[in-house]
């Protein structure tokens, strides 16, 4: 197939690279706070991570990537311009927050570009209303559900550890390789799933399947990408989640990591795309916050705030860009 269409293999390759990108800064997500509280080795941590990002997309369904990829855009609009455009652009997006070591989101990024491209070649008649708005509410409400998950769970955790000796500590150690592996699983499932979709979109866009219906063979390469992006790890975004926010303890680990997997595993049951890095960036906030309001740097929280809000439009521009250029060649 690819040797007879060498679009559609750059394309797919585009695709793969964003999605191996997106696992190299989503690690720190996973293993950031497990890292920082010393419960595991770093390179340890990150295998542990990438094997259960491999799975997460083999065993969770296709519900986000059918959720990207056919009610968000109309069917005249979805086309390999369109969706190629996207891609480059969130590509873009995410290099330049791994160069700086900001937490990007795959999600908004992607949102953007297929927004930015779509309205560039078909305007607002190219986008679901209802769909479109549908993926963005959610994206916008789950870090509110992380901030308030994470705060009330923290507060039960000290409640239920009130007479504790610092023994417990060992306790949450050793529970961060569940916590840990669950929140790198829902991780791997719901981000891998947002790059089935727009692979999918391409196949049907060129033809190459009569519906959309995402391969077996788009969730191996997307499983096996993500899983390698993760293994090899975003530093510099690990050091920012794991360290910049307050000296995270096994304590803050366990309650965080619990909490951003049952909102990011719950949204991804019901087809819902989420911002990982948005959800697991406010349970740490918030973990910390439940503790002692200033333990926490809000500072750093409003320099992460400021880079997600300007993902979005940012992307929607750069996509557009490359849609003129991509519509021509393509």
């Amino acid at each position: 197939m690819f040797g007879l269409d060498p679009v559609l293999f750059w394309f797919v390759a585009t695709a793969l690279f964003a999605n191996f990108l997106n696992g190299f800064n989503g690690s720190a997500n996973s293993v950031a706070t497990m890292i920082a509280s010393r419960a595991m080795r770093p390179s340890r941590a990150l295998l542990l991570s990438a094997v259960a990002h491999f799975l997460g997309p083999l065993l969770s369904g296709v519900a986000v990537a059918t959720a990207i990829g056919s009610t968000v855009l109309q069917r005249n609009a979805s086309q390999l311009p369109v969706v190629w455009a996207a891609l480059l652009a969130t590509l873009v997006w995410s290099i330049l927050a791994s160069l700086v070591g900001v937490p990007s989101s795959y999600s908004h990024a992607l949102m953007g570009g297929l927004t930015g491209a779509a309205l560039a070649g078909y305007g607002l008649a190219g986008i679901k209303p209802a769909g479109m708005l549908r993926v963005l509410v959610i994206l916008f409400t789950s870090p509110l559900l992380g901030i308030v998950a994470g705060y009330l769970l923290m507060r039960l955790v000290l409640f239920l550890c009130r007479a504790a000796t610092p023994r417990v500590n060992n306790f949450f150690r050793r529970a961060q390789i569940v916590t840990a592996t669950a929140l790198a699983f829902s991780h791997g499932s719901n981000d891998a799933q947002k790059t089935m979709g727009l692979v999918t979109m391409g196949l049907l866009a060129r033809e190459v399947i009569p519906t959309f219906a995402v391969p077996v063979w788009v969730v191996m390469a997307c499983a096996a990408s993500i899983a390698l992006g993760t293994a090899l790890g975003g530093w510099r975004v690990i050091t920012t989640l794991g360290r910049r926010f307050y000296k995270i303890r096994p304590i803050h680990s366990f309650t965080s990591q619990l909490a951003s997997s049952a909102i990011i595993f719950g949204a991804g049951l019901l087809g819902g795309p989420v911002s990982t890095s948005q959800i697991v960036s406010t349970t740490i906030l918030s973990v910390g916050a439940a503790e002692r309001m200033n333990k926490v740097r809000w500072g750093v929280m409003r320099q992460i705030s400021a880079a997600w809000f300007v993902t979005i439009p940012a992307v929607a521009a750069l996509a557009a860009l490359f849609y003129l250029f991509l519509e021509k060649m393509v």
